[in-house]
């Protein structure tokens, strides 16, 4: 039987914080890197994080990757000059692909063409995304393999070098090019239209933002080079991207969060033996047990003593599911996120526009007509992450549920509540809030990677939905968080419920950091008070990824 805990608790109140912090995407690094060079072949994954949180530099167009756009160029002309037909260079688009331009027309055809698809609406994107997807499609382009002069490369770059982003809509693109997006950011590019914010400030009209930015307001595109802006994957490579990183953080602190979780239901270590995870022959789930070990090797709560000392008389054998098996199922997430890093790497070194240039063997160039700019492996490792993100969520939940209930956290107080415990009705109302949302992530985990649909007269008959992806997962991790911070609530809880029957028996030395380190911010619940605001501020800290455990 468990030992009744009957020591007073400390009592105090948190501020408020945001609902949705808005330094989720924010980097803790303010070093100034020395800067990028594109040439459209070795553009990292570090390096698109470091644009992302706006520490990477200044970033250039590789000199040589300029002489070949140059050649390019030349060679594109001349293909004209042949007499070939070109979409989007002497063809109109989509469904008007057979109605010819002429010469004169081609350059009024690029700004027309950008007013009409810069019809997107929603919640904007990140400046740190539209700086990145500026980036991402001057790599595209740095490969010469879309026609363009390298002057354009320039231009974006000197927008991104100078502070200014275009503001982006999130509703629009069917993740078959990053059409509507990249409309609006072309017309803040050439100067034509649009709002943008100089330096992550206010948003406003685009030529009153060049005109602060000391850049020349009117940039007129030549012709062919609207297509290769909008008809690309730049935009949901780097959604892609800020959702891996934000995806890393969540999961890096769950480890934090369920290593509290195992002192403060003095758990089984042997879950996280080496010799059973070395069996399952999974790299993830083998380094993912190593760290939890590392986390908790020196805890004697988490020991026979332990147990003992609050109360427990007979052994446990094991414990529930969701202990044994979390190693395994963030390793499953953590394998996902590894191959993401491939998908990202090639993806932004890849030339992803319709149509794109090519020299042929006796010097002359000729433009192809193809698909490259489908989006469907990156929507379906969205999709596959949403579903990872969701289950690991489920299990901070059920593990949270787990910490409220003292049959299953063997021992502690019911609600968690502070004595006297029934006066107090203690935190299962913030156990509810996560419950409230699991459903929400369980129904937009639905892969939308399999719900195309014809549009466009039936031109564009196949559509990979994937930008609908990137926001289901954008949420989700918002709803992730939440959930996540409840756990961390509960767990510190649980530990300062716990730690006066344990007396001097210590809690491992890195999850006695992290716990101190939430108490910093949140304090421990004594007498019932106003919940919310301590809930806001745990969900902040998730946000901004300050409960990482040390050495993560």
């Amino acid at each position: 039987m468990a030992v009744a805990v009957t020591s007073a608790l400390v009592t105090g109140s948190a501020s408020p914080s945001p609902k949705r912090p808005v330094a989720s995407l924010a980097s803790t690094n303010t070093k100034q890197a020395a800067g990028i060079t594109l040439d459209g072949d070795h553009l990292t994954l570090a390096q698109m994080k470091a644009v992302l949180h706006g520490n990477a530099g200044a970033v250039r167009l590789a000199p040589a990757a300029a002489t070949r756009m140059r050649t390019a160029r030349t060679g594109a002309l001349a293909a004209l000059a042949r007499g070939q037909r070109v979409y989007g260079w002497n063809q109109a688009l989509g469904p008007l692909k057979d109605h010819p331009l002429t010469d004169e027309q081609q350059r009024d055809f690029q700004r027309r063409v950008l007013r009409s698809h810069a019809a997107g609406t929603g919640e904007e994107l990140s400046p740190g995304v539209a700086r990145l997807a500026l980036v991402l499609r001057a790599n595209a382009m740095a490969r010469a393999k879309m026609g363009v002069r390298p002057e354009m490369v320039e231009r974006m770059l000197a927008l991104v070098n100078a502070g200014v982003t275009p503001v982006m809509p999130s509703i629009g693109s069917l993740g078959t090019g990053d059409l509507q997006p990249m409309a609006a950011a072309g017309l803040v590019l050439t100067g034509d239209a649009g709002t943008a914010r100089y330096r992550e400030g206010p948003a406003r009209g685009a030529r009153e933002v060049l005109q602060q930015a000391g850049l020349p307001v009117e940039f007129p595109l030549e012709a062919g080079e609207t297509l290769p802006l909008i008809s690309g994957s730049g935009v949901l490579t780097a959604r892609y991207t800020a959702s891996v990183d934000r995806s890393e953080r969540f999961l890096d602190q769950f480890r934090g969060a369920f290593a509290l979780f195992l002192e403060a239901t003095r758990a089984e270590a042997s879950s996280l033996d080496e010799r059973t995870h070395a069996e399952r022959r999974i790299p993830a789930e083998e380094h993912e047990a190593a760290r939890l070990r590392e986390l908790t090797d020196d805890s004697a709560w988490m020991t026979e003593q332990g147990r003992e000392r609050f109360g427990e008389t007979s052994p446990r054998v094991q414990d529930a599911v969701s202990v044994r098996a979390a190693p395994h199922i963030v390793a499953t997430a953590r394998q996902t996120l590894d191959e993401a890093q491939t998908i990202i790497t090639r993806e932004a070194n890849a030339s992803t526009s319709n149509p794109l240039l090519f020299e042929r063997p006796d010097d002359t160039w000729e433009f192809v007509m193809g698909g490259n700019w489908d989006g469907a492996q990156i929507g379906h490792a969205i999709d596959t992450l949403n579903a990872q993100i969701t289950d690991v969520s489920v299990l901070s939940h059920e593990l949270s549920g787990r910490l409220i209930a003292s049959k299953w956290s063997y021992g502690l107080p019911d609600n968690l509540a502070g004595p006297p415990v029934g006066l107090n009705s203690g935190m299962v109302q913030v156990q509810t809030v996560g419950a409230a949302l699991i459903p929400e992530m369980q129904a937009r985990a639905m892969p939308a990677g399999v719900l195309s649909r014809p549009e466009k007269f039936g031109q564009e008959d196949h559509n990979t939905m994937a930008m609908a992806s990137a926001r289901n997962l954008d949420d989700n991790l918002h709803r992730a968080e939440i959930v996540l911070a409840v756990q961390f609530l509960l767990a510190a809880q649980g530990i300062d419920l716990a730690r006066p029957t344990m007396g001097d028996l210590p809690l491992a030395k890195a999850t006695d950091e992290l716990h101190h380190r939430f108490r910093e911010r949140v304090p421990t619940l004594g007498e019932d008070r106003w919940m919310t605001p301590d809930v806001d501020t745990a969900v902040d800290m998730v946000a901004r990824g300050t409960l990482r455990p040390d050495g993560v």
